[in-house]
Protein backbone atom coordinates (compact mmCIF):
# COMPACT_ATOMS: atom_id res chain seq x y z
CA UNK A 1 0.00 0.00 0.00
CA UNK A 2 1.36 3.75 -0.66
CA UNK A 3 2.44 5.27 2.17
CA UNK A 4 -0.35 7.89 1.68
CA UNK A 5 -2.83 5.31 1.39
CA UNK A 6 -4.99 4.99 4.29
CA UNK A 7 -7.54 2.39 3.00
CA UNK A 8 -8.49 0.75 0.03
CA UNK A 9 -10.90 -1.54 -1.42
CA UNK A 10 -9.27 -3.92 -4.16
CA UNK A 11 -11.34 -6.08 -6.59
CA UNK A 12 -13.88 -6.10 -4.52
CA UNK A 13 -17.45 -7.88 -5.44
CA UNK A 14 -20.87 -7.27 -3.11
CA UNK A 15 -23.89 -8.98 -2.93
CA UNK A 16 -26.55 -7.85 -0.40
CA UNK A 17 -29.20 -10.77 -1.19
CA UNK A 18 -28.84 -11.92 -5.09
CA UNK A 19 -28.09 -8.43 -6.05
CA UNK A 20 -24.85 -7.81 -6.93
CA UNK A 21 -24.34 -3.82 -5.87
CA UNK A 22 -20.29 -3.47 -5.58
CA UNK A 23 -19.01 -5.24 -9.14
CA UNK A 24 -14.76 -4.93 -9.09
CA UNK A 25 -14.59 -1.55 -7.39
CA UNK A 26 -11.24 -0.33 -6.57
CA UNK A 27 -11.03 2.81 -4.22
CA UNK A 28 -8.40 4.26 -1.69
CA UNK A 29 -8.25 6.91 0.90
CA UNK A 30 -5.54 9.00 1.20
CA UNK A 31 -4.01 11.33 3.94
CA UNK A 32 -4.99 14.93 4.00
CA UNK A 33 -8.48 14.47 1.96
CA UNK A 34 -12.08 14.10 1.76
CA UNK A 35 -13.94 11.86 -0.62
CA UNK A 36 -17.86 12.03 -1.11
CA UNK A 37 -19.27 9.35 -2.22
CA UNK A 38 -22.29 9.98 -3.89
CA UNK A 39 -25.09 8.27 -6.08
CA UNK A 40 -28.94 7.68 -6.17
CA UNK A 41 -30.65 5.81 -3.38
CA UNK A 42 -30.09 2.30 -3.70
CA UNK A 43 -26.99 2.79 -5.45
CA UNK A 44 -24.66 1.07 -3.46
CA UNK A 45 -23.28 4.13 -0.83
CA UNK A 46 -23.64 2.73 2.25
CA UNK A 47 -22.73 -0.71 1.21
CA UNK A 48 -19.21 0.47 -0.41
CA UNK A 49 -18.40 2.76 3.26
CA UNK A 50 -19.30 -0.23 5.15
CA UNK A 51 -17.61 -2.94 3.24
CA UNK A 52 -14.66 -0.11 4.07
CA UNK A 53 -15.16 -0.64 7.71
CA UNK A 54 -15.45 -4.79 6.91
CA UNK A 55 -19.32 -5.02 7.70
CA UNK A 56 -20.13 -7.14 4.82
CA UNK A 57 -18.97 -10.28 3.12
CA UNK A 58 -17.65 -9.88 -0.57
CA UNK A 59 -17.16 -12.63 -3.07
CA UNK A 60 -14.22 -11.28 -4.56
CA UNK A 61 -11.16 -8.47 -3.44
CA UNK A 62 -9.87 -7.57 0.28
CA UNK A 63 -9.88 -4.63 1.97
CA UNK A 64 -6.76 -2.92 3.29
CA UNK A 65 -5.96 -0.50 6.28
CA UNK A 66 -2.78 1.12 6.95
CA UNK A 67 -1.79 0.93 10.86
CA UNK A 68 -0.20 3.41 13.45
CA UNK A 69 2.77 1.28 13.07
CA UNK A 70 2.63 2.22 8.97
CA UNK A 71 2.02 -2.08 8.40
CA UNK A 72 -0.75 -3.18 6.02
CA UNK A 73 -3.87 -4.73 7.76
CA UNK A 74 -6.27 -6.79 5.78
CA UNK A 75 -9.21 -6.47 8.09
CA UNK A 76 -11.68 -8.49 5.51
CA UNK A 77 -11.18 -10.55 2.20
CA UNK A 78 -13.60 -13.16 0.54
CA UNK A 79 -12.61 -15.57 3.01
CA UNK A 80 -13.94 -13.56 5.89
CA UNK A 81 -12.63 -10.99 8.68
CA UNK A 82 -9.15 -11.46 9.26
CA UNK A 83 -7.88 -8.34 11.69
CA UNK A 84 -9.89 -5.66 13.27
CA UNK A 85 -10.00 -2.17 12.57
CA UNK A 86 -7.21 -0.12 13.43
CA UNK A 87 -7.69 2.92 15.79
CA UNK A 88 -10.97 5.06 13.15
CA UNK A 89 -13.62 6.70 13.52
CA UNK A 90 -17.20 5.34 12.40
CA UNK A 91 -20.80 7.27 12.31
CA UNK A 92 -23.38 4.94 11.05
CA UNK A 93 -26.74 6.62 9.16
CA UNK A 94 -28.53 4.72 12.69
CA UNK A 95 -25.95 6.18 14.67
CA UNK A 96 -25.13 3.32 16.16
CA UNK A 97 -25.82 4.44 19.62
CA UNK A 98 -27.39 2.45 22.65
CA UNK A 99 -29.91 4.67 24.25
CA UNK A 100 -29.22 3.44 27.77
CA UNK A 101 -25.72 5.12 27.78
CA UNK A 102 -25.18 8.88 28.98
CA UNK A 103 -23.52 11.35 26.21
CA UNK A 104 -20.31 11.86 28.04
CA UNK A 105 -20.01 8.14 28.36
CA UNK A 106 -20.38 7.41 24.66
CA UNK A 107 -17.93 9.99 23.72
CA UNK A 108 -15.23 8.81 25.96
CA UNK A 109 -16.11 4.88 24.82
CA UNK A 110 -15.29 6.11 21.01
CA UNK A 111 -11.98 7.37 22.02
CA UNK A 112 -10.93 4.86 24.42
CA UNK A 113 -11.72 2.30 22.10
CA UNK A 114 -9.67 3.91 19.44
CA UNK A 115 -6.60 4.65 21.96
CA UNK A 116 -6.73 7.88 23.03
CA UNK A 117 -7.29 8.90 26.35
CA UNK A 118 -8.86 12.49 27.01
CA UNK A 119 -9.59 14.64 30.03
CA UNK A 120 -12.11 15.62 31.46
CA UNK A 121 -11.97 18.93 30.12
CA UNK A 122 -11.00 17.71 27.08
CA UNK A 123 -14.23 15.93 27.00
CA UNK A 124 -16.29 18.67 28.24
CA UNK A 125 -14.47 21.19 25.35
CA UNK A 126 -15.70 18.97 22.37
CA UNK A 127 -19.24 18.19 23.82
CA UNK A 128 -19.21 22.36 24.07
CA UNK A 129 -18.15 23.02 20.92
CA UNK A 130 -21.48 20.66 19.48
CA UNK A 131 -24.08 22.04 22.15
CA UNK A 132 -24.33 18.89 24.19
CA UNK A 133 -22.14 20.07 27.18
CA UNK A 134 -25.48 20.56 29.46
CA UNK A 135 -26.59 17.55 28.85
CA UNK A 136 -23.25 15.60 29.24
CA UNK A 137 -24.91 13.20 32.14
CA UNK A 138 -28.22 12.64 30.32
CA UNK A 139 -29.12 9.18 28.89
CA UNK A 140 -29.37 9.50 25.09
CA UNK A 141 -32.91 8.34 25.18
CA UNK A 142 -33.67 11.61 26.39
CA UNK A 143 -31.91 13.26 23.75
CA UNK A 144 -33.91 14.82 20.46
CA UNK A 145 -33.40 13.00 17.28
CA UNK A 146 -31.07 15.78 16.65
CA UNK A 147 -29.17 16.21 19.58
CA UNK A 148 -28.19 12.35 19.34
CA UNK A 149 -27.41 12.76 15.51
CA UNK A 150 -24.90 15.66 16.83
CA UNK A 151 -23.09 12.94 19.41
CA UNK A 152 -23.09 10.00 16.63
CA UNK A 153 -20.79 12.68 14.40
CA UNK A 154 -18.96 13.66 16.93
CA UNK A 155 -18.28 10.25 18.27
CA UNK A 156 -16.86 9.76 14.48
CA UNK A 157 -14.78 12.62 14.39
CA UNK A 158 -13.36 12.87 17.94
CA UNK A 159 -10.76 9.82 17.51
CA UNK A 160 -8.76 11.87 14.83
CA UNK A 161 -9.62 15.22 16.64
CA UNK A 162 -7.65 13.59 19.75
CA UNK A 163 -5.07 11.88 17.93
CA UNK A 164 -1.50 13.04 16.66
CA UNK A 165 -1.31 10.16 13.86
CA UNK A 166 -3.32 10.44 10.48
CA UNK A 167 -6.18 8.31 10.96
CA UNK A 168 -9.43 7.27 8.53
CA UNK A 169 -13.02 8.70 9.26
CA UNK A 170 -15.76 6.97 7.32
CA UNK A 171 -19.25 8.81 8.12
CA UNK A 172 -22.53 7.62 6.71
CA UNK A 173 -24.96 10.60 5.71
CA UNK A 174 -23.06 12.68 8.88
CA UNK A 175 -25.54 15.48 7.89
CA UNK A 176 -28.06 13.82 8.04
CA UNK A 177 -30.70 15.39 10.98
CA UNK A 178 -28.25 18.34 11.90
CA UNK A 179 -29.37 22.22 11.39
CA UNK A 180 -27.62 24.85 9.97
CA UNK A 181 -24.92 25.44 12.44
CA UNK A 182 -24.01 21.90 13.07
CA UNK A 183 -23.45 21.39 9.26
CA UNK A 184 -21.16 24.58 9.03
CA UNK A 185 -19.76 22.92 11.90
CA UNK A 186 -19.31 19.43 10.36
CA UNK A 187 -17.90 21.47 7.42
CA UNK A 188 -15.45 23.15 8.77
CA UNK A 189 -13.73 20.15 11.62
CA UNK A 190 -13.50 18.01 8.27
CA UNK A 191 -11.18 20.58 6.10
CA UNK A 192 -9.26 21.20 8.94
CA UNK A 193 -8.99 17.16 10.04
CA UNK A 194 -7.70 17.01 6.49
CA UNK A 195 -5.35 19.47 6.96
CA UNK A 196 -3.77 17.78 9.55
CA UNK A 197 -3.33 14.72 7.60
CA UNK A 198 -6.64 12.41 8.57
CA UNK A 199 -8.40 10.91 5.83
CA UNK A 200 -12.17 11.30 5.49
CA UNK A 201 -14.75 9.54 3.30
CA UNK A 202 -18.27 10.13 3.52
CA UNK A 203 -21.06 9.00 1.87
CA UNK A 204 -23.54 11.61 1.19
CA UNK A 205 -26.75 13.51 -0.67
CA UNK A 206 -25.83 17.05 0.81
CA UNK A 207 -24.70 19.26 -1.57
CA UNK A 208 -22.71 20.79 1.25
CA UNK A 209 -20.73 18.08 2.22
CA UNK A 210 -20.09 17.54 -1.31
CA UNK A 211 -18.63 20.87 -2.46
CA UNK A 212 -16.52 20.58 0.93
CA UNK A 213 -14.80 17.37 -0.57
CA UNK A 214 -11.71 17.30 -2.65
CA UNK A 215 -12.58 13.57 -4.64
CA UNK A 216 -16.07 12.53 -5.70
CA UNK A 217 -16.60 9.15 -6.23
CA UNK A 218 -20.09 8.50 -8.01
CA UNK A 219 -21.35 4.76 -7.45
CA UNK A 220 -23.06 3.67 -10.78
CA UNK A 221 -26.14 1.93 -10.98
CA UNK A 222 -24.03 -1.55 -12.19
CA UNK A 223 -22.13 -1.12 -9.12
CA UNK A 224 -19.03 0.27 -10.73
CA UNK A 225 -17.13 3.76 -9.48
CA UNK A 226 -16.23 6.71 -11.59
CA UNK A 227 -13.98 9.32 -9.24
CA UNK A 228 -13.04 13.02 -10.14
CA UNK A 229 -11.25 15.88 -8.13
CA UNK A 230 -12.12 19.14 -7.46
CA UNK A 231 -10.93 22.19 -5.67
CA UNK A 232 -12.57 22.53 -2.37
CA UNK A 233 -12.78 26.17 -0.94
CA UNK A 234 -14.41 25.27 2.48
CA UNK A 235 -12.89 27.31 5.58
CA UNK A 236 -10.66 25.11 7.97
CA UNK A 237 -12.13 25.59 11.60
CA UNK A 238 -9.83 24.95 15.19
CA UNK A 239 -9.74 22.27 16.52
CA UNK A 240 -9.06 20.90 20.41
CA UNK A 241 -5.59 20.03 20.84
CA UNK A 242 -4.46 16.30 20.86
CA UNK A 243 -4.92 14.46 24.03
CA UNK A 244 -2.70 11.48 25.14
CA UNK A 245 -2.38 8.09 23.40
CA UNK A 246 -2.86 4.38 24.60
CA UNK A 247 -2.79 1.10 23.54
CA UNK A 248 -6.19 0.22 21.91
CA UNK A 249 -7.98 -2.17 24.23
CA UNK A 250 -11.30 -2.99 22.21
CA UNK A 251 -12.11 -5.71 24.23
CA UNK A 252 -11.98 -3.98 27.49
CA UNK A 253 -13.54 -0.76 26.20
CA UNK A 254 -16.75 -3.49 25.22
CA UNK A 255 -16.52 -5.32 28.66
CA UNK A 256 -16.92 -1.60 30.11
CA UNK A 257 -19.90 -0.43 28.26
CA UNK A 258 -21.47 -3.69 28.83
CA UNK A 259 -21.36 -4.06 32.41
CA UNK A 260 -22.55 -0.20 32.90
CA UNK A 261 -25.61 -0.56 30.60
CA UNK A 262 -26.50 -3.98 32.98
CA UNK A 263 -25.76 -1.78 35.84
CA UNK A 264 -27.64 0.38 35.42
CA UNK A 265 -30.61 -1.71 33.95
CA UNK A 266 -29.94 -5.15 34.94
CA UNK A 267 -32.75 -6.42 32.68
CA UNK A 268 -30.36 -9.26 31.57
CA UNK A 269 -30.22 -10.65 35.51
CA UNK A 270 -34.35 -9.92 35.81
CA UNK A 271 -34.40 -11.63 32.76
CA UNK A 272 -32.60 -14.82 33.81
CA UNK A 273 -33.43 -14.89 37.20
CA UNK A 274 -37.20 -14.68 36.85
CA UNK A 275 -37.84 -17.94 34.72
CA UNK A 276 -35.75 -20.22 37.19
CA UNK A 277 -36.99 -19.05 40.11
CA UNK A 278 -40.82 -19.55 39.00
CA UNK A 279 -39.32 -22.82 37.52
CA UNK A 280 -38.19 -23.97 41.25
CA UNK A 281 -41.09 -22.69 42.68
CA UNK A 282 -43.42 -24.29 40.68
CA UNK A 283 -41.45 -27.84 40.95
CA UNK A 284 -41.46 -27.57 44.81
CA UNK A 285 -45.35 -26.90 45.06
CA UNK A 286 -46.20 -29.73 42.36
CA UNK A 287 -43.32 -32.34 42.88
CA UNK A 288 -43.79 -33.72 46.61
CA UNK A 289 -41.44 -35.93 48.27
CA UNK A 290 -43.18 -38.91 47.33
CA UNK A 291 -42.53 -38.72 43.73
CA UNK A 292 -39.29 -37.95 43.86
CA UNK A 293 -38.73 -40.77 46.12
CA UNK A 294 -40.90 -43.29 43.61
CA UNK A 295 -39.00 -41.66 40.56
CA UNK A 296 -35.45 -41.87 41.73
CA UNK A 297 -32.57 -39.77 41.75
CA UNK A 298 -32.14 -39.62 38.18
CA UNK A 299 -35.47 -37.59 38.49
CA UNK A 300 -34.44 -35.71 41.55
CA UNK A 301 -30.70 -34.62 39.45
CA UNK A 302 -33.02 -33.42 36.63
CA UNK A 303 -35.55 -30.86 38.92
CA UNK A 304 -32.15 -29.39 40.52
CA UNK A 305 -30.20 -28.75 37.23
CA UNK A 306 -33.49 -27.50 35.88
CA UNK A 307 -33.77 -23.74 36.96
CA UNK A 308 -30.24 -23.37 36.27
CA UNK A 309 -30.17 -25.01 32.86
CA UNK A 310 -33.60 -22.32 32.59
CA UNK A 311 -31.74 -19.32 33.40
CA UNK A 312 -28.33 -20.14 30.66
CA UNK A 313 -31.08 -20.51 27.62
CA UNK A 314 -32.87 -17.11 28.04
CA UNK A 315 -31.42 -15.08 25.11
CA UNK A 316 -29.38 -11.66 26.47
CA UNK A 317 -30.45 -8.63 26.72
CA UNK A 318 -27.24 -7.64 24.95
CA UNK A 319 -29.31 -8.71 21.67
CA UNK A 320 -31.91 -6.06 22.11
CA UNK A 321 -29.51 -3.25 23.15
CA UNK A 322 -27.50 -3.90 19.77
CA UNK A 323 -30.84 -3.79 17.76
CA UNK A 324 -31.39 -0.28 18.89
CA UNK A 325 -30.27 2.01 16.20
CA UNK A 326 -27.52 -0.27 14.89
CA UNK A 327 -25.73 -0.72 18.44
CA UNK A 328 -24.27 -3.89 17.56
CA UNK A 329 -23.59 -2.93 14.02
CA UNK A 330 -21.09 -0.16 15.34
CA UNK A 331 -19.48 -2.79 17.91
CA UNK A 332 -19.21 -5.10 15.20
CA UNK A 333 -17.48 -2.86 12.96
CA UNK A 334 -14.73 -1.49 15.89
CA UNK A 335 -14.28 -5.10 17.55
CA UNK A 336 -13.74 -7.03 14.05
CA UNK A 337 -13.81 -11.04 14.40
CA UNK A 338 -13.50 -10.64 18.01
CA UNK A 339 -17.01 -9.43 17.62
CA UNK A 340 -19.04 -12.70 18.11
CA UNK A 341 -16.13 -14.19 20.38
CA UNK A 342 -16.39 -11.04 23.10
CA UNK A 343 -19.97 -11.27 22.58
CA UNK A 344 -20.94 -14.66 23.51
CA UNK A 345 -18.59 -14.08 27.16
CA UNK A 346 -20.49 -10.77 28.19
CA UNK A 347 -24.00 -11.51 27.14
CA UNK A 348 -23.73 -15.50 29.06
CA UNK A 349 -25.13 -15.79 32.30
CA UNK A 350 -22.31 -16.35 34.56
CA UNK A 351 -23.22 -15.71 37.66
CA UNK A 352 -26.50 -17.19 38.36
CA UNK A 353 -26.04 -21.01 37.55
CA UNK A 354 -23.63 -21.52 40.71
CA UNK A 355 -26.03 -20.16 43.10
CA UNK A 356 -29.16 -21.45 41.55
CA UNK A 357 -28.07 -25.02 41.27
CA UNK A 358 -26.99 -24.69 45.19
CA UNK A 359 -30.54 -23.10 45.92
CA UNK A 360 -32.09 -25.85 43.84
CA UNK A 361 -30.05 -28.00 45.79
CA UNK A 362 -30.94 -27.14 49.32
CA UNK A 363 -34.93 -26.62 48.36
CA UNK A 364 -35.30 -30.08 46.70
CA UNK A 365 -32.60 -32.31 47.99
CA UNK A 366 -34.20 -33.12 51.76
CA UNK A 367 -35.34 -36.25 50.55
CA UNK A 368 -31.40 -37.30 50.19
CA UNK A 369 -29.55 -38.54 53.58
CA UNK A 370 -27.44 -36.48 55.37
CA UNK A 371 -24.37 -38.29 54.21
CA UNK A 372 -25.24 -38.29 50.76
CA UNK A 373 -26.29 -34.73 51.13
CA UNK A 374 -22.83 -33.48 52.37
CA UNK A 375 -21.46 -35.18 49.65
CA UNK A 376 -23.07 -33.52 46.68
CA UNK A 377 -22.88 -29.79 48.49
CA UNK A 378 -19.17 -30.35 48.25
CA UNK A 379 -19.02 -31.12 44.72
CA UNK A 380 -22.09 -29.58 42.74
CA UNK A 381 -20.05 -26.62 42.14
CA UNK A 382 -18.62 -28.43 39.39
CA UNK A 383 -22.05 -28.68 37.86
CA UNK A 384 -22.58 -25.24 38.20
CA UNK A 385 -19.20 -24.64 36.37
CA UNK A 386 -20.06 -26.82 33.52
CA UNK A 387 -23.48 -25.30 32.94
CA UNK A 388 -21.26 -21.33 32.27
CA UNK A 389 -20.16 -23.89 29.82
CA UNK A 390 -23.38 -24.29 28.26
CA UNK A 391 -24.21 -20.56 28.74
CA UNK A 392 -21.42 -19.64 27.18
CA UNK A 393 -22.57 -21.68 24.31
CA UNK A 394 -26.13 -20.52 24.57
CA UNK A 395 -25.13 -16.86 24.27
CA UNK A 396 -23.27 -17.42 21.01
CA UNK A 397 -26.25 -19.55 19.57
CA UNK A 398 -28.34 -16.90 20.22
CA UNK A 399 -26.33 -14.16 18.60
CA UNK A 400 -25.87 -16.43 15.66
CA UNK A 401 -29.44 -16.33 15.57
CA UNK A 402 -30.30 -12.68 15.89
CA UNK A 403 -27.67 -11.65 12.53
CA UNK A 404 -29.82 -14.09 10.52
CA UNK A 405 -32.05 -12.26 7.70
CA UNK A 406 -34.67 -13.67 9.13
CA UNK A 407 -33.74 -14.01 13.26
CA UNK A 408 -37.55 -14.12 14.31
CA UNK A 409 -38.51 -16.82 12.16
CA UNK A 410 -40.10 -19.65 14.94
CA UNK A 411 -37.14 -22.10 13.17
CA UNK A 412 -34.52 -20.34 14.26
CA UNK A 413 -35.15 -21.03 18.07
CA UNK A 414 -34.95 -24.46 17.38
CA UNK A 415 -30.98 -24.50 17.35
CA UNK A 416 -30.96 -24.31 20.93
CA UNK A 417 -32.05 -27.92 21.24
CA UNK A 418 -28.81 -28.92 20.52
CA UNK A 419 -27.51 -27.82 24.32
CA UNK A 420 -29.92 -30.10 25.70
CA UNK A 421 -27.16 -32.95 25.18
CA UNK A 422 -24.56 -31.15 27.95
CA UNK A 423 -27.90 -30.93 30.11
CA UNK A 424 -28.46 -34.70 29.65
CA UNK A 425 -24.95 -35.26 30.64
CA UNK A 426 -24.97 -33.04 33.77
CA UNK A 427 -28.01 -35.05 35.01
CA UNK A 428 -26.57 -38.53 34.51
CA UNK A 429 -23.50 -36.70 36.36
CA UNK A 430 -25.59 -35.80 38.81
CA UNK A 431 -27.45 -39.33 39.65
CA UNK A 432 -24.14 -40.98 39.99
CA UNK A 433 -23.07 -38.37 42.60
CA UNK A 434 -26.43 -38.74 44.81
CA UNK A 435 -26.27 -42.79 44.13
CA UNK A 436 -22.67 -43.38 44.56
CA UNK A 437 -20.71 -40.46 45.26
CA UNK A 438 -18.30 -37.79 43.49
CA UNK A 439 -15.20 -39.61 41.77
CA UNK A 440 -12.66 -37.64 39.63
CA UNK A 441 -12.08 -41.13 37.64
CA UNK A 442 -11.73 -40.70 33.52
CA UNK A 443 -14.05 -43.67 32.64
CA UNK A 444 -17.15 -43.14 30.43
CA UNK A 445 -19.34 -43.95 33.81
CA UNK A 446 -17.82 -41.75 36.32
CA UNK A 447 -19.42 -38.67 36.98
CA UNK A 448 -15.97 -35.78 36.66
CA UNK A 449 -15.92 -37.46 32.50
CA UNK A 450 -19.55 -36.70 31.89
CA UNK A 451 -18.85 -33.49 33.22
CA UNK A 452 -16.10 -32.88 31.03
CA UNK A 453 -17.79 -34.22 27.93
CA UNK A 454 -20.58 -31.64 28.86
CA UNK A 455 -18.31 -28.76 29.16
CA UNK A 456 -16.58 -30.08 25.85
CA UNK A 457 -19.72 -30.30 23.84
CA UNK A 458 -20.66 -26.96 25.04
CA UNK A 459 -17.27 -25.56 23.61
CA UNK A 460 -18.01 -27.56 20.26
CA UNK A 461 -21.20 -25.90 19.88
CA UNK A 462 -19.80 -22.46 20.97
CA UNK A 463 -16.81 -22.66 17.99
CA UNK A 464 -19.19 -23.59 15.50
CA UNK A 465 -21.84 -20.58 16.27
CA UNK A 466 -18.70 -18.14 16.89
CA UNK A 467 -16.73 -18.99 13.73
CA UNK A 468 -19.28 -20.56 11.05
CA UNK A 469 -20.94 -16.79 10.04
CA UNK A 470 -17.41 -15.79 8.92
CA UNK A 471 -15.96 -18.90 7.21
Amino acid sequence: MDAAKLLSASNLDVYRGNRLVLSNVELSLNEGEVVALVGPNGSGKTTLLESCAGMHRMTSGKVAWRDENGDVRIVRDFEGRRKRLPPMGLTLQKDGICGEETIEERLSTALSISGCAPSSSDLNQMLSAWGLEHRAVDRISQLSGGLRRRLAVLCGLSPAVMSANSRALLLDEPSEGLDESARGLLVNWMRALAAQGHGILIATHDPEMIAASDRIVSVLENGTLSSETQDCLAFAGELPDPCPAIEPNPLASHLRWAFRMEVRNPIDTISRLLPALISLLLIHTFVGEKEILVSGNDFLAALIIAPAFISVLVGPALIKRYAEADCGRWWSALLGPMHRISSSFIGASLILPLPLIYISWLILGDTAPAETSQDVLKSIWIIGLSLIDVAIAAAAVHLLVADLHRSNAAAASLLLLILVWPFIELTDALTIILNDGMTFGLGMEEPFTMILLASLTSVLIWLVAVFLPDV
